[in-house]
């Protein structure tokens, strides 16, 4: 195996620039987009606003003691969640923390900073183990580098900032194989395997399986005895088993909070034309459903080079392409796409594993370049191949007019960079030093200049195009501080709940400004919050993963939402003009959080949401009446399917309530709008989109003195109209089972982390209902008596009363918290075992001999 002489101060250097290079190129790209924090237009796209911005602002909660909740529960969303799963996913990065150090309303430019950071870092990680591979020059090792960090995959998806993490962990894990190749720095390997793991484990292991690619192709073409090949593999087995093993206490968690997920959408792989794929290497494109390989026409360049270099061993060449080439048709094969995936189809874009073949085509360019600039042969058969690709490329739609003079500005400077660098170096300048330094200075502006600009733009082009395609959000403005003010105004916890309310801005807005709501939107909601809430006619997005608030007397009752606030429509979201009025606050009179049911119904929920509602409530507080769906001409409707046909352009619903009762419409498979004929409420939208969208059930008004009801609908795609839509609330009876359970409910209810405790009247038999959804991992015991695993009631937490007990304690451990630290025990006591062990073996090894005779001592004699 070669050995590499790399001073450390010359990989420092090289780590510097390359995270400066990569710092700049960015900012430099959003300034040119005017994207926030630069400009006017948001960056909060797709799940950055509407996830991690507001997961981030619960963290900066949390680590300032302003959360409800802690480590373990989050009271803030879905009524109840495990919040421990979610920190494992999106926010145990060792650059999370860092948003402490911003104001609460400045959260998006703390995302942002974190961002930029982790590109950075990704960048001089890459440059530093360029270095570690082979010597070469260390500004060509940071450049390199910078490329990778701003690789195509990342310009496509630094709006998901955990991602990063595998950004930086790939050349990081690399570098561990090197350590084990060598069998030095054990305990530091492990503790970066840990680090990457629990930072995100999803990226960390599409890292990890680049890395063992990477080892293997070290190993290939070092071919030491098979005793040492066999030694060095055990040791990168070894360090990566003992990294996931500290790393398990999150990962159990993680693991078993996605069993207990809602499933959300069923997706299947499907390849994207050979083409298209190559256009992806191009700088400034864009596309969502492909794979995003534009590396920077330098190291593209250098790439395609390598085979026809003949400075580098015909070994080195055929072993670093090979794997380009395999590990690129292994994105394009569905069984191998699903190996990179953890043997799970993404919902989203199936070429998440992209940046590890950027990284391979970066570690290519430099084996190209680290042999010396290649020569004129060789240059030209990579133009000749860049040319093929780019005509190949220009018949795709992904290849845009301003790809053509990004990709043509990028490919001179690469060019003229790298001849001028050949120049210097060559044998004909020996005699004028001074010229071959000014060529050589000249060379490197040019090359960092061309990856500078290149970058920036494609930076800017993937911002832009990614607008159109994604929704976007908002960052923390007026309106968010107005929310975030009319609720601390409001809140009562743990008397009651305040819901931010159905009008949301993001579908994380508990966490983003404060109250505890149904909202929720994670790839770890609970199966049994979503199908509780859709049974009780809730609604959801992303397949079932973001469930929204329902704005319902009878629920808020159910949750003891004591307070709820309704904001004007978001002017972002809607494109309506900005409504400056203030949110308003609604309260209502609800039970604690803990009430008792004499006679629990057991009967298993139905197929109306408000028969399902009285089943959980224990009274009967609607009216469900028949209804009519007719078209615009007066004629019912077939199967109640609106939205398609010409003559089903304004289909209404007609049906008879009680004078005065509330009209609310359940049509979880209606999208458009709905309106209560001769009222005074303005049209109510529905969402329904089929796999992705259920609409919510909406409160549309009071019903007429003559009790005949009629809903205007404006549909805006094929929809249907299920029977027993309508449902007419009895406010009065509402308010009659409100105060039966609240006189009957807890006394005092005391909520911390993790830890429920409630004090009952005496006399309380039946049935303790803790309104929280009944996840796995909670365990509860009445009074004095043993803690046994909650019982459920309709999806909500239940515990048996005898009328003994008065008082009642639930707690909540996470699936997996007490195997994962087991296991993480187990790993850092091997660690330590493993690490003592060797010392002691060290020590006992007799000293080498000398390869000098040592040299005879001074005779020193004393002064008489």
């Amino acid at each position: 195996m070669e050995r590499t002489t790399v001073p450390g101060a010359t990989c420092r250097a090289a780590a510097a620039l390359a995270a400066l290079v990569a710092g700049v190129a960015l900012c430099a790209g959003d300034l040119l987009a005017r994207d926030f924090p630069f400009g006017s237009r948001t960056r909060s796209v797709n799940d950055l606003g509407n996830q991690y911005v507001p997961l981030h602002a619960h963290l900066w909660d949390l680590l300032h003691g302003r959360a409800d909740g802690g480590l373990l529960v989050n009271w803030q969303s879905g009524y109840g969640s495990s919040f421990l799963p979610d920190f494992g996913t999106y926010l145990s990065s060792p650059f999370a923390p860092l948003v402490a150090l911003f104001p609460r309303d400045r959260i998006d430019l703390a995302v942002y900073a974190i961002t930029v950071l982790k590109i950075a870092s990704a960048a001089a990680a890459m440059a530093w183990l360029l270095l570690r591979l082979r010597p070469g020059r260390w500004w060509a090792a940071a450049l390199l580098g910078a490329s990778y960090a701003l690789c195509g995959w990342t310009l496509a998806a630094d709006y998901n900032p955990m991602w990063l993490d595998g950004l930086i962990a790939l050349p990081l894990l690399c570098l561990v194989g090197e350590w084990a190749l060598a069998g030095r720095h054990r305990i530091p390997g492990v503790l970066i395997v840990a680090l990457a793991w629990s930072a995100n484990f999803y990226t960390a292991y599409m890292a990890t399986l680049g890395a063992g690619l990477v080892l293997l192709v070290r190993l290939s073409l070092a071919a030491p005895p098979r005793r040492q090949a066999l030694a060095a593999a055990g040791r990168a087995v070894l360090t990566v088993v003992l990294g996931m093993g500290l790393a398990a206490p999150l990962l159990a968690v993680v693991y078993l909070g996605t069993e207990h997920a809602y499933p959300g959408r069923l997706a299947r792989f499907h390849p994207v034309p050979a083409e298209n794929l190559l256009a992806r290497l191009l700088p400034a494109t864009y596309d969502y459903s492909s794979p995003a390989l534009y590396v920077g026409t330098t190291a593209l360049l250098l790439a395609l080079a390598l085979p026809f270099h003949r400075a580098v061993p015909g070994r080195v060449r055929a072993g670093w392409t090979a794997l380009v080439l395999l590990v690129a048709l292994s994105l394009q094969w569905a069984p191998t796409s699903l190996a990179w995936h953890a043997f799970a189809v993404p919902q989203g874009s199936s070429y998440r594993q992209s940046f590890v073949l950027c990284g391979l085509l970066v570690i290519a360019a430099w084996h190209a370049l680290s042999y010396g600039p290649p020569g004129l042969p060789a240059l030209g058969a990579a133009g000749a191949l860049l040319a093929l690709f780019t005509a190949a490329a220009s018949r795709t739609n992904l290849v845009h007019a301003h790809t053509w003079p990004v990709l043509l500005l990028g490919t001179a400077g690469a060019l003229t960079g790298l001849l001028l660098l050949r120049h210097s170096g060559q044998r004909g300048q020996r005699g004028q030093p001074g010229r071959r330094g000014r060529l050589a200075v000249l060379a490197v502006l040019v090359l960092l200049g061309a990856q500078t600009g290149e970058s920036a733009a494609s930076a800017a082009v993937a911002s832009g195009l990614r607008l159109k395609h994604l929704d976007d959000y908002a960052p923390w403005g007026e309106r968010q501080r107005l929310q975030a003010a009319a609720i601390a105004r409001a809140d009562g916890w743990p008397r009651y709940r305040t819901d931010p309310g159905r009008e949301q801005t993001v579908a994380n807005d508990p966490l983003a400004v404060g109250g505890q709501g149904a909202g929720y939107y994670s790839s770890l909601t609970s199966g049994v919050l979503t199908r509780t809430l859709t049974a009780l006619g809730g609604g959801w997005t992303s397949g079932g993963r973001g469930v929204q608030s329902l704005d319902n007397a009878v629920t808020d009752v159910l949750f003891s939402v004591g307070a709820r606030v309704h904001s004007p429509p978001d002017p972002h979201r809607t494109q309506l003009p900005e409504d400056t009025a203030a949110p308003t606050v609604t309260r209502r009179d609800v039970p604690p959080l803990v009430t008792v049911r004499g006679r629990p119904d057991h009967a298993a929920f139905g197929s109306s949401p408000y028969r399902n509602q009285e089943l959980l409530l224990g009274s009967r507080v609607y009216t469900v009446p028949r209804i009519t769906v007719r078209g615009d001409d007066g004629t019912p409707v077939p199967g109640r399917r609106v939205g398609s046909g010409t003559a089903l352009t304004g289909p209404s619903v007609s049906a008879r309530c009680p004078a005065g009762t509330q009209v609310y419409l359940a049509a979880p498979h209606f999208s458009g709008t709905a309106r209560l004929a001769g009222g005074t409420e303005s049209a109510v939208p529905f969402h329904y989109d089929q796999g992705r969208a259920l609409a919510a059930m909406e409160p549309l008004g009071r019903a007429p003195a003559s009790g005949q009801v009629r809903i205007d609908l404006v549909p805006d795609r094929p929809g249907r109209i299920p029977p027993g839509a309508v449902g007419c609330l009895d406010t009065a009876r509402l308010s009659t089972a409100a105060a039966r359970l609240k006189a009957t409910g807890a006394t005092s209810v005391t909520v911390a982390d993790n830890t429920v405790h409630a004090q009952l009247p005496l006399g309380s038999r039946g049935l303790a209902v803790l309104a929280a959804p009944r996840i796995a991992g909670w365990r509860c015991a009445a009074g004095a008596g043993p803690t046994r695993p909650a019982q459920g009631y309709h999806g909500l937490i239940a515990v048996p009363l005898d009328g003994t007990e008065t008082s009642l304690t639930c707690t909540f451990h996470p699936p997996g918290l007490r195997l994962g630290t087991a296991v993480g025990l187990a790993s850092l006591a091997a660690l330590l075992l493993l690490t003592a062990a060797s010392a002691v073996r060290r020590r006992r090894l007799p000293a080498p001999a000398p390869t000098t005779p040592p040299a005879p001592r001074e005779r020193v004699t004393a002064a008489p």
